[in-house]
Order: C-alpha cells, then structure tokens, then sequence
C-alpha cells in the first residue's frame, strides 16, 4: 500500500518528522515516511490526491474527559472511514461525566504537533493512547507525522505498543 508515495525510513528523513515524533519513533525501521503538499494533509483530501483506500488511513483525535473539575487528555486512533465514540465508549472508558475533541490550540500546544498532523507517537506520556481494534488489525496504516508536510507509514499493531496504550472497540 503505497499509493503515488514515496515512502522511506523515518531516519533517513528526520526533517518530515515534529520532534516529539522523532524521538518516539527514531531508531525503528518500521516507520516510513512521506513528504506530502501541507494543503492536502486533510484525510479525504489526501488519500483521493495520492491515490489511497479512505480505510488505509486512520486518524489520531485527542479528548478531552472532564470529570470532577479536571480535565484530562487520550489520544484515540480510528480509521478514516469510522466516527470515534467520544460520548460513549471513549467517554466511559476514561470514567469521564463529560468528554469531546480537545480545542486545536490545546492540543497543538502540548504535543508540539502541527493541526493536521496529530499522531500517536511522541505524544505527552501521561495520555492514554485508546487504538480502534480494526486499526490495529490492518497491516499497515497512514498516520500523522506531527508536521502537515508529511505522514507516516506504520504497521496497524504498532500505536497498541506505545506506554499506556489499549486496543479496544472505540467506533459506534
């Protein structure tokens, strides 16, 4: 599954990586990259440009769950053509009264990740990492790069081996 791609091995083009990626997926060579046009980093846009299955790719949403006062954050990671249950399985799942996507300025200001770009690598260790089970069965998965220039190429299973990472059935 490559598409009109060129992907090549994340170190060889540390540049097409935001730097918290970097460190989370450096050194591995089970992470591919590609440089793409920031414009078309939107998912629909981008898989129609470079040629890709909508199912290929899967989109990383961060939550925010209120509960008590506090706000806490997960990262969760569904393929492109399903919707994340944010008001109910995810909601349940982080024991939250109220849960919905993070406001961009929050999200982007602790990630240090660009809009468009969120990925599941690199992200603050205190957030769960919650992957859709159907994205951890497909052999491989676009994600985000943590730039909008750029997405990765991953084996499905790999989000589930981050710390704090859970599969679980996260689509209605």
């Amino acid at each position: 599954m490559t598409g009109t791609l060129t992907w090549q091995h994340a170190d060889d083009r540390p540049e097409l990586l935001a730097e918290p990626v970097l460190a989370a997926v450096g050194g591995t060579d089970r992470v591919r990259v590609a440089e793409i046009d920031p414009e078309l980093a939107d998912t629909a846009q981008f898989c129609e440009h470079y040629g890709l299955p909508l199912g290929t790719s899967a989109n990383c949403v961060v939550v925010a769950a209120k509960r008590a006062g506090e706000i806490t954050y997960a990262a969760c990671l569904v393929l492109a053509t399903d919707r994340a249950d944010v008001n109910g399985t995810i909601r349940r799942h982080l024991g939250a009264r109220k849960a919905s996507f993070a406001p961009m300025d929050e999200t982007t200001g602790a990630t240090g990740m660009e809009y468009g770009g969120i990925t599941p690598f690199g992200l603050p260790e205190e957030w769960p990492v919650l992957v859709d089970e159907a994205v951890a069965a497909e052999p491989e998965v676009v994600v985000g790069s943590g730039l909008r220039r750029s997405k990765l190429l991953v084996p499905g299973k790999l989000p589930a081996e981050l710390p704090g990472a859970e599969i679980l059935p996260l689509t209605r």
